[in-house]
């Protein structure tokens, strides 16, 4: 026998094996994952709230043309000071009117066969206005019109506050989340056990945005404004234990 090889004393080989016989019938299976949790189920769930909007705002402006530039920035502040005083007539405040686009472009002619060349300049201003009288707001656009407005970009509707109808949502939210769940976990035989993780999706609203009709006033007949209803939306990611004979258990 080599000298660099001597064999254990047989107490001390049968206290080893001793030791190492439980240490692997002890060793847990790789089946349930690397960190032998418990077996998981994440599930997603929508929720939804209608609501009445109470504020309307609104892109309108002045577009002039004229042979020069100065003189179409003249045309276009004389009207656009007479729209914004029709604003204020009308009960909006100075707050709830902001410029929001200001521009200046030539008016080019591209005939074939010539160079471009400029025949006028057309100048634009719009502003957006806030309006929370939404039972006046055709009276309003009327007014604006009348006053010298010959644009308008559509109409937003929204909620200054909507959390109440936000938080029905969540709830709607959570409630189909656990549904969904429930179905998941039944289906598999086995039973739903505590939330380990819950993440809310904002999903801020999509409400209706109604577009606007325009119409000449007659007979003094404001134009017709629907603001309908806002759709606030939540959406919820919610992950389960799952508990049962097919399901992972936590080790100790």
């Amino acid at each position: 026998m080599s000298q660099f090889f001597r064999p254990l004393p047989l107490s001390v080989a049968a206290l080893a094996l001793s030791l190492a016989v439980p240490a692997l019938a002890q060793a847990p299976a790789l089946a349930c994952g690397a960190d032998h949790g418990p077996s998981r189920l994440a599930v997603w769930g929508e929720g939804q709230a209608r609501i009445a909007p109470d504020l309307a705002t609104v892109h309108l402006g002045v577009t002039t043309q004229a042979d020069s530039a100065a003189e179409a920035m003249r045309q276009n502040a004389s009207q656009q000071n007479a729209v914004i005083e029709a604003l204020r007539g009308a009960g909006l405040a100075d707050a709830d009117i902001q410029t929001s686009g200001l521009n200046l472009s030539p008016l080019m002619d591209y005939r074939d066969g010539q160079a471009p060349r400029v025949t006028g300049y057309q100048a634009s201003n719009v502003v957006a206005i806030r309006v929370t009288e939404l039972a006046g707001l055709g009276g309003v656009l009327d007014a604006i019109v009348e006053a010298g407005a010959n644009e308008i970009r559509g109409i937003e509707f929204s909620r200054e506050n909507g959390l109440d109808a936000v938080d029905e949502a969540r709830r709607d939210a959570v409630a189909d989340a656990r549904r969904k769940a429930e179905i998941l976990a039944e289906a598999a035989g086995l039973t739903l056990g505590p939330v380990l993780s819950l993440r809310d999706q904002p999903r801020g609203h999509d409400g209706p945005r109604p577009m606007m009709r325009m119409e000449a006033a007659m007979d003094n007949v404001a134009t017709p404004v629907q603001p309908g209803e806002l759709t606030m939306q939540a959406a919820v990611e919610i992950e389960y234990a799952l508990i049962g004979d097919g399901a992972c258990t936590p080790l100790d």
